[in-house]
């Protein structure tokens, strides 16, 4: 059985302190950094741009894990792939020609992913999932940290781990939003592979603890 992946969200992180906080998830059990890149145009909110991801890339030792909530990201695909992203996720209803933006992905030598949210059936994605190499379900409604979960992402999680399984892709299904220990367990046994945590870690008294004790509910 794969190792079940923690990626703490750098949108919920100090910003006045974004160094140390990326030196904790550094040294935390954590896997990945998951970073929001929000214009205010596809979602209601803006995050940070590429001089905060710059800034990020400098300290941070782990996969970086790009999520963006923009429309037409497919300008910007080269631009992340010079700033470091590892991973490049792009919204399904932000892109009208998904495969082509798949395949640009890759061809910068980024994995390809696809982000799904609340009200967009896993079913659209079953002709080019073997082009993907990871599904974001998002379990809030994107473009705010700090949303309740939507108890329907388990039955979604599960129908996506069928078209994988159906389709013998190697594809990594993703949670992101209002992820904690509570649910961990159960996204994982729905389906799950990698569990991105915002609020939860960061506004934790003691994150590390935390990223730790969510890696061994995922790997329980």
């Amino acid at each position: 059985m794969a190792q079940k992946l923690i990626a703490p969200s750098v949108l919920a992180a100090d910003f006045a302190n974004l160094q140390r906080d990326i030196e904790m998830v550094n040294k935390s059990g954590a896997d990945w950094f998951h970073i929001d890149i929000m214009d205010g145009v596809f979602v209601p909110n803006i995050s940070f741009g590429m001089p905060v991801l710059e800034a990020i890339k400098k300290h941070a030792e782990k996969t970086i894990d790009v999520h963006l909530m923009i429309v037409d990201p497919d300008r910007y695909i080269q631009t992340f792939a010079a700033l470091g992203a590892d991973n490049l996720t792009v919204h399904y209803e932000a892109c009208t020609h998904l495969h082509r933006t798949l395949q640009a992905i890759k061809a910068q030598g980024m994995k390809a992913g696809v982000a799904l949210n609340p009200h967009t059936s896993v079913r659209l994605l079953e002709d080019v999932i073997n082009d993907i190499d990871l599904v974001c379900i998002m379990s809030v409604n994107p473009g705010f940290g700090g949303q309740s979960f939507i108890e329907h992402t388990y039955k979604k999680v599960a129908d996506l781990r069928g078209i994988i399984t159906r389709n013998n892709a190697s594809t990594l299904i993703e949670i992101d939003g209002g992820v904690s220990t509570a649910n961990a367990g159960k996204l994982v046994d729905a389906g799950a592979d990698v569990l991105v945590a915002g609020s939860f870690v960061f506004k934790s008294k003691t994150p590390e603890e935390t990223i730790q004790e969510l890696k061994s509910i995922a790997n329980g």
